[in-house]
């Protein structure tokens, strides 16, 4: 009978904003991969920083090594969280959320190789383990310029440097294409045969790795379950939640009278015409001609770094080689007058980096408000009918209970969906969600695709959606923009009758 590796009796957490957890007891045998599970909010994170000797707990925790495992740097545990913390040159956190577009500014940021460095004084060493990654061609990008899926494998890269003997792994598979997460199955089972025990936390069932053996499900910061993987069953099936909007004062989203403009280009919203874009000898996108019509509901699809991200920020404003390129926004062609506001003022957005750089500090009701100014924070008095409208969607969503919480109070999960609730706010014509799933449990993300299915359907709204799971693409879409990632600007666009029909998921998803 193996010996228990990680004990934990009567452990108690408490973190800012109320919640943590109560009571935990489990005894982890030597060699098992434990997964922890549960709905957003239940405690995972938390329980995993405690693990690693980051929050203080009372009661009972102990990691117990086995005679033969050896700790790095006189670590018993090592955690790789959701998203690496970018220390510039002038030593400030992260930067700010444009920065990566602007050549001159991310050049503050350490490039791959030099943030690898201090690691392990090793160039080649750090080459090879970027090509097991299939990342190598990122040893001399900035940590800025990084793609969402290209920083989660340089996280892992950091990590298998110098592993401790007990590894915990973050929600490790969200924001990685098919291809990757087959990869990092493969890495993590080469990990555990090295005698490296392995900890995950997810809230969805499908980023359970391949080499997962036990299962330690949360509630509310209580156990509900603990054992064997192949005895687990989920302990919380809520009924999938369907919003009801039919409290909200949502006018017909392309109702602007300058939507359509009256120009030439009839009701494109967004028109590219030839569009190149290169980074040193990565060609982009090379004579790209794409647009999106009112009211359509376009899936952008790809590998990471293809440049999917990328394509968004040129719509967004964020990206200045939109400057140099033809592109016209709502008819208008970028660099004639119009500013980054106006360009905003009809775009509904979210992304995994605006979400890293966002403000943490401030409440959920006035990350919500930004919303209607596009802005990181809350600068401006809010009119009669913006008060109430946010009210509305927040008592749409169930959230009026965490208003006045700071961000930094409420789960990742529940700072995603605020988030997400920022971007429709306004009531845009145009959504751009880039993966809008990234951090919520599967009954959020179920609830959340349904939300964006009703809401495009009662306002006519256009949308422009990226995920690498076909079960998080709303069946609204009916066109597709694939990026082949080629380094040639190599892309597809068809069309597909509606999404919930597609047999074969992996022909629309990568």
């Amino acid at each position: 009978m193996s010996t228990s590796s990680i004990i934990l009796k009567q452990v108690k957490l408490t973190r800012p904003g109320g919640f943590g957890l109560d009571n935990l007891n489990m005894e982890l045998p030597q060699g098992a991969n434990l997964v922890i599970t549960g709905p957003s909010g239940s405690g995972k994170t938390s329980l995993g920083m405690a693990l690693a000797g980051k929050l203080f707990v009372t009661g009972q925790l102990e990691v117990n090594l086995s005679t033969d495992a050896k700790s790095a740097g006189g670590r018993k545990v090592q955690m790789v969280d959701q998203r690496y913390t970018i220390k510039n040159r002038s030593n400030t956190v992260d930067g700010y959320y444009q920065q990566r577009y602007n050549s001159l500014d991310n050049e503050d940021a350490y490039t791959v190789l030099e943030e690898l460095m201090t690691i392990i004084d090793n160039p080649e060493i750090i080459k090879a383990h970027l090509s097991s990654f299939g990342i190598d061609y990122l040893l001399d990008k900035t940590l800025l310029t990084l793609s969402s899926g290209e920083h989660k494998r340089f996280q892992l890269v950091k990590m298998l440097l110098d592993p401790a003997p007990v590894v915990i792994l973050d929600e490790p598979f969200v924001g990685l294409d098919i291809q990757a997460r087959a990869s990092l199955n493969l890495f993590l089972e080469n990990l555990t045969r090295s005698g490296i025990q392995l900890i995950t936390l997810t809230g969805a069932r499908d980023h359970f790795p391949v080499v997962a053996t036990h299962v330690l499900e949360l509630m509310e910061g209580n156990a509900s379950y603990f054992g064997e993987l192949k005895d687990y069953q989920p302990g919380f099936h809520p009924a999938v939640q369907r919003y009801d909007l039919s409290s909200l004062d949502l006018e017909a989203a392309g109702a602007d009278s300058d939507v359509n403009g009256g120009t030439a280009f009839d009701n494109a919203i967004i028109k590219m015409e030839h569009l190149h874009i290169a980074y040193a000898d990565k060609v982009i996108f090379d004579d790209l001609n794409w647009q999106v019509l009112a009211g359509e509901r376009w899936l952008l699809k790809g590998p990471n770094g293809a440049g999917k991200s990328t394509l968004l920020s040129l719509i967004y404003g964020d990206n200045p080689r939109a400057y140099a390129n033809e592109i016209y926004l709502f008819g208008k062609k970028r660099g004639t007058g119009e500013s980054i506001w106006d360009i905003k003022a009809k775009m509904g957005f979210v992304s995994p980096e605006l979400h890293a750089f966002f403000d943490k500090n401030i409440t959920v009701f006035q990350t919500v408000a930004s919303g209607f100014f596009d802005t990181m924070g809350l600068y401006r008095k809010l009119s009669e009918k913006q008060t109430e409208l946010i009210h509305n969607w927040l008592t749409v969503l169930g959230l009026t209970q965490i208003q006045q919480k700071r961000l930094s109070e409420i789960s990742t999960g529940q700072q995603r969906l605020i988030m997400l609730l920022r971007a429709f706010v306004k009531n845009p014509p145009l959504l751009i969600l880039d993966e809008p799933c990234q951090g919520l449990d599967q009954w959020q993300t179920e609830a959340f695709v349904k939300l964006v299915e009703d809401y495009c359907k009662k306002t006519g709204a256009s949308l422009i959606y990226i995920s690498h799971y076909a079960s998080e693409i709303p069946a609204v879409v009916t066109s597709v923009l694939e990026l082949l990632g080629d380094g040639k600007g190599g892309y597809h666009i068809f069309k597909v009758a509606r999404m919930e029909k597609v047999k074969q998921p992996s022909e629309i998803i990568r």
